[in-house]
């Protein structure tokens, strides 16, 4: 069999198989198989078939952030509790451990979450605290994938 692409010739002497996956901008696939064969009077699925599936797009997860506090040596330790009640929606036990480990560590992550809501989460804290005449402050950082 003699196929002519342009100006290439290639010649099989039986069968060929190609696979392509086509990617549209909205990350959907389609696999397009194309089969080539010598034609056989006696075969008649021999010969040139095409075929072409619809294929779900890949998804991965997005990256994570962390909302982390750090700590100052003006902002009562019951403000902080209140921030970590109100933006991350700690129990009473649960903000108190968090602003411990604030106080003692230098800083502490209050929560992980997707890029937007995390930077949405860190200005929420950062206007709450300059509102409240406090030094507060919240920052956004990676979250290192495993």
């Amino acid at each position: 069999m003699i196929v002519r692409v342009g100006k290439f010739k290639l010649e099989f002497n039986s069968e060929i198989e190609l696979k392509f996956k086509i990617t549209d901008t909205n990350n959907a696939s389609t696999r397009i198989g194309i089969r080539m064969g010598d034609e056989d009077e006696g075969e008649p699925d021999r010969g040139f078939t095409v075929l072409a599936e619809r294929v779900k797009p890949e998804l991965k997860k997005p990256p994570m952030y962390k909302v982390v506090l750090l700590n100052d040596d003006y902002t009562p330790m019951e403000f902080v509790v209140q921030v970590l009640e109100i933006f991350f929606q700690m129990n009473r036990e649960k903000a108190t451990q968090i602003m411990l480990a604030v106080h003692t560590v230098g800083k502490a992550t209050c929560g992980i979450y997707t890029r937007d809501i995390a930077e949405t989460k860190s200005d929420q804290v950062n206007e709450f605290a300059q509102q409240n005449h406090h030094p507060l402050v919240s920052d956004v950082e990676a979250v290192e994938e495993e």
